[in-house]
């Protein structure tokens, strides 16, 4: 009986043992991970956030390689004190002025403590000393973008994310070679482009600019396009009498294709046969107006001539019988046609009587009296015809040279 209870109280003493030894193995294996048997340099890092991702052990590094761990993360209000215990040896290596980044590991990772040596060592970092956030330049455009990216990375969902960049990566790896052609021929192209900069700057400024002459006539624009829509709708609904249209004008280009082949020969000799009358009445086209003048400006007399609007409708007309002058002789009475000078329309017109006779400068005047049925030779038949019949010579008119000139052209006459 009493060997029993030995035995038992031998067992009881034994769990308690292995339960103390389980105890102590758990809290040496605690302390193992937390390096409580490791000598360490603690110093404090003051930051203004750690985010979530900074956990408790993550590494210290410095140029890549690990010099100590985190031991405690606490906020105290002002923002965040991190503890970190460094290795003795590598910490007196370090200057007192040094500073820290809390970098993510990779772009999905926790970070970790990334001590930056400044360009001017001090000192030597000692246990107890606080080391401060690295607020350059740099420091905080690498922050900003970090937190600008936790928002991507949350739309655009990390896993499909990686997929995407591995099959990027497949679809890249064997492929360095071209990849690298590609860049080299970028590179060049954009050296060729980059002294093309202010012209296309130009180019852009001046497209902007017709840009808004658009903008400006956008309203007369849709303006034109309504109208436009009435002219599709009228066309759709008269689209049966455009096809006859269509068709007839067919028809007839067929005709007049066959016309001009049949009668080419015969339209070009006309055409060379016209030439001739055409120069011609070109070139004394100018005369015309004054022309159509003298007809208007004849009309009155004429009329009175023939009696319109009086009792005595007809020709009136008074005629002197003349001594014969002898029959008509070859060559001595054959008519000569000796004006020249070319086509001309005086001021005033061919029938604007003495009344508009004007100065001629003396390149266009023969013998003082002017060219044929110019200003100048009106007068003069006038004052002839009024001294024959006692009239007033501005009653003659403008026809006086038309109807009596050329009776009087190279005659030699005696007033009495």
């Amino acid at each position: 009986m009493r060997r029993r209870r030995s035995i038992r109280r031998r067992n009881q003493a034994m769990g308690v043992v292995f339960i103390l030894l389980l105890g102590a193995l758990g809290w040496l294996t605690i302390a193992v991970y937390n390096k409580d048997f490791v000598s360490t340099d603690m110093v404090t890092l003051r930051a203004d956030r750690a985010g979530t991702q900074l956990r408790l052990n993550a590494d210290v590094k410095v140029r890549g390689m690990v010099v100590g761990a985190v031991r405690e993360i606490r906020t105290d209000g002002d923002g965040v004190a991190v503890e970190l215990a460094l290795d003795p040896d590598k910490a007196e290596l370090l200057p007192a002025n040094v500073t820290a980044r809390l970098l993510p590991k990779t772009l999905f990772g926790q970070r970790y403590v990334s001590l930056v040596l400044p360009e001017t060592p001090e000192g030597i970092l000692d246990e107890g000393d606080t080391i401060r956030q690295d607020t350059s330049e740099r420091a905080i455009e690498i922050e900003k973008a970090l937190r600008d990216l936790l928002p991507v990375l949350q739309a655009v969902q990390p896993q499909k994310l990686a997929s995407t960049l591995g099959a990027v990566s497949q679809a890249l790896e064997g492929r360095g070679d071209q990849l690298g052609e590609t860049l080299s021929l970028l590179d060049d192209y954009l050296a060729e482009i980059n002294p093309e900069l202010p012209k296309i700057k130009e180019d852009i400024t001046k497209f902007a600019d017709t840009l808004e002459v658009y903008e400006e006539a956008a309203p007369d624009i849709v303006d034109a396009l309504a109208g436009l829509t009435t002219t599709s709708k009228t066309l759709v609904e008269q689209r049966d009498q455009l096809g006859k249209l269509f068709a007839t004008l067919t028809t007839t280009s067929d005709d007049l294709d066959r016309f001009l082949r049949g009668n080419r020969e015969t339209l070009i000799g006309l055409a060379n046969n016209s030439r001739p009358t055409l120069e011609l009445l070109a070139r004394y086209s100018p005369e015309f107006p004054c022309l159509t003048q003298a007809v208007m400006a004849l009309k009155p007399d004429l009329e009175k001539a023939f009696g319109v609007g009086t009792n005595e409708p007809g020709l009136h007309v008074k005629l002197d019988v003349k001594e014969s002058r002898g029959a008509y002789r070859p060559g001595a009475d054959r008519p000569r046609y000796t004006a020249g000078g070319g086509p001309r329309c005086y001021p005033g017109g061919l029938a604007a009587g003495a009344t508009a006779a004007v100065a001629t400068p003396a390149s266009y005047t023969e013998d003082g009296l002017g060219l044929p049925n110019s200003p100048q030779e009106n007068a003069f038949v006038g004052e002839l015809v009024a001294a024959a019949d006692g009239g007033d010579p501005a009653a003659v008119g403008g026809f006086g040279s038309l109807l009596v000139g050329p009776l009087l052209r190279g005659a030699e006459v005696e007033l009495s």
